[in-house]
């Protein structure tokens, strides 16, 4: 009882000097919330929450920052950069960092006034999935360096330890041994039939894959390539011959093969060897994507050439007045206008089946270091050439430089997708789901044509649109290329300007 009268002083004490430190001030955290217990008096309640309170005998509670869903098929980010460093001050709205999302790099931005106290994710790191913690902040006023950190969630081993019965060299069935070596169907139904140890044939196939002829080869030796079984009472002896070569390591969690060893970055490597090369999230995307467009949408194709004379002669009537358009400019615009004229080519798929569009968003390919991108330009059909090259431009900078915004690359209703700058003639695009056409367009040349009796030299361009078969049918594709095909051909009866 004495023990427990001193230990009693002694908290009592502490809790004292610790008010003493904190000073009751109206910006400490604890003071704030037992406010009503201190104007009613101390109180024994008072002092438990005093002792159960983090600030005071753990830190600082921390304001957590997590990875956001930037857009909507996210599910993991990379940090790219920190804009900010631990101590730095960060109102709302400042940026904190750049994340690399499933389409571009964007700039996350705080959505609290505070201190930014610690960085959990450094800059670099890759796949950080949704909701994962990845800074911690503090209020104005408190001491950033006395942040709490969460315990983080311990990262559960693929593979379970090893264990002393697992170190001994007991006889392993084949079926285990097939994880770790590289066997063609036929030998691994001979080995399986026969009960031979693989690790006794010899591999003669591209890195290190044993092959029928080698399963054969091992059969052929009789009883050598048999494992021999253990005796009833007395524990088998230790072989005196040369022991078979050591298993290889186990394959890695990607279930690639570790023959032969993977290449040194930078030194050249031996015939067969691989490098892996990590996929961005962009690219990770894209392939999702086109996977998704080419097993669910039934794509139909058609195709026209169109005479770009006009287009090249109005062109060169804007340069003389100093504005500058491209070829690609028109296209958009012709686009717009014939989708404006045709709205019933203007759909998209839903669950509930074909959905009109009320608006005109045209989404036009632009190649980037991250992969393709499809910035949109917004109710292209009410805007003028001059205006449709100016944000074509503007966006597909950005696009390059990783810098576009959600909300300028999604949405769109009609594709187009430019390689004639490529030397390409013509080509078939792969639809943008949910939309139902893309247009491709091929490069420009010059070709003789009867025309009125008279062959004269045409500017002919190919372009081919790929449409969703249960929205847009073959009819209804060739007459909207009619209508694009007349409204290039005949750039100042659509407004182009």
């Amino acid at each position: 009882m004495a023990a427990s009268m001193r230990l009693g002083r002694r908290g009592v004490f502490i809790a004292f000097r610790v008010i003493t430190q904190n000073k009751l001030t109206t910006q400490n955290r604890v003071v704030t919330q037992v406010k009503p217990q201190w104007t009613a008096g101390w109180s024994g309640s008072a002092f438990r929450h005093l002792f159960r309170s983090p600030s005071v005998c753990a830190g600082v509670a921390p304001l957590k920052v997590e990875m956001p869903a930037l857009s909507p098929t996210m599910e993991e980010g990379n940090i790219v950069k920190w804009l900010k460093k631990e101590g730095e001050d960060v109102a709302a709205g400042d940026a904190l960092c750049e994340i690399e999302t499933d389409k571009a790099v964007v700039v996350l931005e705080s959505s609290d006034d505070g201190v930014l106290a610690k960085i959990l994710v450094q800059e670099g790191s890759r796949g950080v999935r949704l909701g994962t913690l990845i800074a911690l902040m503090v209020g104005e006023g408190e001491d950033w360096k006395q942040v709490e950190i969460p315990a983080l969630e311990p990262v559960t081993p693929a593979v379970a330890p090893p264990t002393a019965a697992d170190s001994a060299p007991p006889l392993a069935p084949v079926t285990a041994v097939l994880k770790q070596l590289r066997l063609s169907p036929a030998a691994r139904h001979i080995l399986d039939t026969h009960g031979l140890d693989p690790h006794l044939a010899k591999a003669t196939g591209p890195r290190g894959l044993i092959t029928k002829e080698d399963a054969l080869n091992l059969l052929n030796r009789g009883d050598k390539g048999r494992p021999a079984p253990p005796a009833a009472a007395v524990p088998p002896p230790v072989p005196v011959a040369a022991a078979p070569p050591s298993p290889p390591p186990s394959a890695p969690a990607t279930g690639r093969p570790t023959y032969p060893p993977v290449s040194v970055p930078g030194k050249p490597g031996l015939p067969g060897t691989y490098t892996d090369v990590t996929a961005s999230n962009v690219r990770r995307v894209i392939a999702q994507r086109l996977t998704q467009s080419k097993t669910t949408i039934p794509h139909a194709y058609a195709s026209v050439d169109c005479d770009l004379g006009a287009v090249i002669k109005l062109r060169k009537q804007l340069a003389a007045e100093n504005i500058k358009v491209s070829v690609n400019d028109f296209i958009i615009k012709a686009a717009a206008v014939s989708l404006r004229e045709m709205p019933e080519v203007n759909v998209m798929w839903s669950a509930d089946g074909p959905q009109p569009l009320d608006f005109i968003h045209i989404s036009v390919a632009v190649a980037t270091p991250r992969g393709l991108m499809t910035p949109i330009i917004k109710d292209a059909a009410n805007k003028g050439l001059q205006e449709i090259a100016a944000t074509a431009k503007a966006l597909a900078q950005k696009a390059r430089d990783g810098k576009l915004l959600p909300e300028e690359y999604q949405g769109g209703s009609f594709s187009i997708s430019n390689l004639g700058m490529f030397g390409i003639s013509e080509f078939s695009a792969v639809i943008n789901p949910p939309q139902a056409c893309i247009l491709a367009v091929g490069g420009t040349r010059a070709e003789l044509r009867l025309t009125d009796g008279l062959l004269q030299t045409q500017q002919l361009m190919t372009v081919t649109l790929s449409s969703d078969g249960r929205l847009v049918d073959d009819e209804l594709a060739s007459r909207f290329l009619e209508k694009f095909r007349s409204n290039l051909e005949q750039p100042q009866r659509v407004s182009l300007l």
